[in-house]
């Protein structure tokens, strides 16, 4: 079964929408691409949120070791580990009510995949955040 994403326009719609972005995996270190990709998205006006239990802040915000841990509706949970981890990462997302389901470029893993899309949850893998919001601005 082959990995479908929402048209450029539907995702464009939905980075319009969106205003709070949990980002698992997210680096305190600037040389890597999920602070760059998120420091860019702060600087364009999203609610940063780290989700790494290895830092303690990121960008000026609080980390939170979990989804779970947040407090509040997320709009996007914006996933920056290894393919292999989006399974036990999309049954997390699946406990929390969150929207949107984003796995970064180079990203995606069809069993989480399928289990989000029987949930009825959307899914975006393989799509940097960054690079779509510039194309959809």
């Amino acid at each position: 079964m082959a990995i479908e994403n929402p048209s450029r326009e539907e995702i464009g719609a939905i980075l319009k929408k969106a205003r709070r972005i949990a980002v698992v995996g997210l680096s305190d270190n600037p040389e890597r691409t999920s602070y760059m990709v998120s420091k860019a998205m702060q600087d364009n006006g999203y609610e940063i949120i780290p989700v790494n239990p290895a830092v303690k802040e990121v960008l000026g915000v609080k980390a939170v070791s979990s989804l779970k841990e947040i407090e509040g509706h997320v709009d996007i949970v914006d996933v920056f580990r290894r393919s292999e981890y989006l399974p036990e990462i999309a049954k997390e997302f699946d406990e929390i009510d969150a929207d949107i389901f984003w796995a970064q470029l180079g990203v995606e893993n069809e069993e989480a995949y399928q289990f989000l899309k029987d949930k009825g949850h959307t899914v975006i893998m393989d799509r940097c955040i960054k690079v779509e919001h510039a194309l959809t601005k």
